[in-house]
């Protein structure tokens, strides 16, 4: 395939009308302030300018910490084509994890927004984004041309810390030449410059981020949040007649939560919704789909570690069915492993875009990267004609009186009730079983549900052993940094509650 970038940070086509809109910054509600491409051009040189001055070696690694907005951009960009690798921080953690990170990360320069400059400063060289004196970035920082650093072969681009649930996020480490040729395979089918994309998932995380890339590459629109607000988000959906848009599935469970949020505006604009990063449920695709009728919904699927090109359209034109992740894509591989015969099992893949491994963690890597492939954890089948469904988490199934749970398969069941509107499934220790599940439910907008109609619906529709043995009604789930539900939040509540009593009756 032909990649027509050689440095992630200089994907603008040189080609095209330098005078359109490519970032509109809704930071502050009152003044939405836009910039043209040559705008966005010059201050991503100006970054790499300043970047080059400050000493730093070829290779070395420079944070970002800060809210979504265009300077977060022009620093990526900046630091990228300036031949040094782009390392997102989860501002959400925290700061005694960001401090253990940038040690692990050897971190030798930070840009940082207003509220995150006093957990960097002292430690290390930082630029403020919010600093209006001389010192601060819009003063420091001169738009200008630069020269882009070629990369070396397998050099590295940018570094994402993973958001685990137990001990320290695991720094994800990307090439140049592996990102590009993951853009080049998502953007091939042709030339979107007419489109409009609005990201308000965290940057430093790879649905939004990689969102960015994808617009900015193809000469698009992209408009801009700080953050995941639901008012918001659905006024500039409106507002901005946005037409094509990546998301998590939570997002939306939320956002179609309350029809009088989506009363009286126009979404006709929009065209396309990819849903990714996290699982979802029929129950939820067809909500979804009757508040927005005229969207093509996609359901995909990806990795930080192996890229988000991994299935597509089936190549005899059969139509992808709902929640279907697609059809191997026929530039990579892949193949399931440990199943109970070849169309089931644990998802591997191997592709240009794959990690060059977790920093600063071998065993780690000697565990999931085997000559070329990619072990991603996740639990997938095949139908007959090739499109491939997500089951689960390898390491969230658990033993219940001998039996193997995987809590997405009791969450898709759950969800299928019609006044269940999300479940999360965990498991709580059980003397007699080993384990039992339990259910975070959220019912519909008004529904009347008990413990007890749960229970008997999880028992008329699916095996004995895997219905929740206790039920916790709740207005919304906990999100995580990157917007999928925080498991581990609602497991140390799950433990509260055994020991306190707190399950609804």
């Amino acid at each position: 395939m032909n990649v027509p970038w050689k440095n992630l940070g200089d994907l603008i086509d040189p080609k095209a009308d330098p005078s359109k809109t490519a970032l509109v910054d809704l930071r502050d509600p009152q003044a939405p302030r836009a910039w043209r491409y040559d705008e966005l051009d010059a201050w991503t040189g100006g970054v790499a300018a300043y970047l080059a001055a400050q000493g730093l070696k070829p290779g070395d690694n420079v944070a970002i910490a800060s809210l979504n907005r265009a300077e977060y951009l022009f620093a990526y960009f900046g630091i990228m084509r300036a031949g040094y690798v782009a390392v997102h921080m989860n501002i959400k953690l925290p700061q005694a994890t960001l401090d253990a990170l940038v040690a692990d990360g050897d971190i030798r320069y930070a840009f940082v927004d207003g509220p995150r400059r006093a957990g960097f400063e002292g430690k290390l060289p930082v630029l403020d984004f919010d600093e209006a004196g001389p010192a601060g970035f819009a003063s420091v920082i001169r738009p200008q041309a630069f020269e882009t650093v070629t990369p070396a072969p397998g050099a590295l681009a940018q570094m994402l810390y993973t958001s685990g649930s137990t001990g320290l996020p695991k720094g994800v480490q990307l090439s140049h030449a592996g990102q590009a040729w993951a853009l080049a395979v998502v953007v091939r089918a042709g030339h979107f410059a007419d489109d409009r994309y609005l990201v308000a998932q965290p940057l430093f995380h790879m649905n939004g981020l990689f969102m960015a890339k994808r617009a900015l590459s193809t000469h698009a629109t992209l408009v801009i949040l700080p953050a995941f607000d639901i008012n918001r988000y659905v006024a500039a959906l409106a507002d901005y007649r946005i037409n094509t848009l990546t998301a998590v599935p939570t997002m939306f469970a939320r956002i179609i939560k309350d029809p009088a949020l989506l009363a009286g505006r126009d979404f006709s604009a929009m065209t396309t919704c990819v849903l990714g990063s996290a699982p979802m449920t029929r129950a939820l695709w067809d909500r979804i789909q009757q508040a927005f009728p005229q969207t093509v919904l996609i359901h995909t699927y990806g990795t930080t570690e192996a890229g988000p090109a991994v299935f597509g359209p089936h190549p005899d034109g059969i139509p992808t069915p709902p929640l279907a992740l697609g059809y191997p894509l026929p530039e990579g591989e892949v193949k399931l492993v440990g199943g109970a015969n070849d169309d089931e099992g644990v998802l591997w893949m191997r592709n240009p875009a794959v990690m060059a491994g977790y920093r600063n963690l071998p065993a780690k890597n000697a565990q999931v990267l085997q000559d070329g492939w990619y072990n991603s954890g996740d639990l997938m089948r095949r139908d007959a004609q090739g499109f491939h469904y997500f089951v689960g988490r390898a390491d969230d199934m658990f033993v219940c009186s001998g039996e193997n749970i995987y809590p997405g398969e009791v969450e898709l069941l759950l969800e299928k009730h019609p006044l269940i509107q999300q479940a999360c499934v965990l498991p709580v220790p059980d003397e007699e079983r080993s384990q039992v599940p339990v259910a975070f439910i959220v019912p519909k907008a008004g529904a009347s549900l008990g413990v007890r109609e749960v229970k008997e619906y999880a028992l008329a529709n699916g095996p004995a052993y895997q219905h929740p043995r206790r039920v916790a009604f709740v207005a919304e789930l906990p999100w995580a940094g990157t917007h999928k539900i925080d498991r581990n939040a609602l497991s140390k509540l799950a433990l509260r509650y055994e020991a306190e009593g707190g399950w609804s009756e």
